[in-house]
């Protein structure tokens, strides 16, 4: 299985517009926006994350 294109990291802090589904959980949970009761389908949207790269 090969991964999306939108998934791949090709420059220094760019954003990515395609969360998966464990990293869209995470931030809703959070976000206290989601349970572990709740079902994991239809959940809400959600901003991409911007990834930060250390200092040299």
């Amino acid at each position: 299985m090969s991964v999306h294109p939108s998934l791949k990291l090709r420059g220094s802090g760019k954003k990515r517009s395609v969360l998966s589904r464990v990293e869209r959980l995470k931030l809703l949970l959070s976000a206290k926006m989601w349970s572990p009761e709740r079902p994991v389908f239809g959940l809400p949207k959600t901003d991409p994350i911007k990834i930060k790269l250390r200092g040299k």
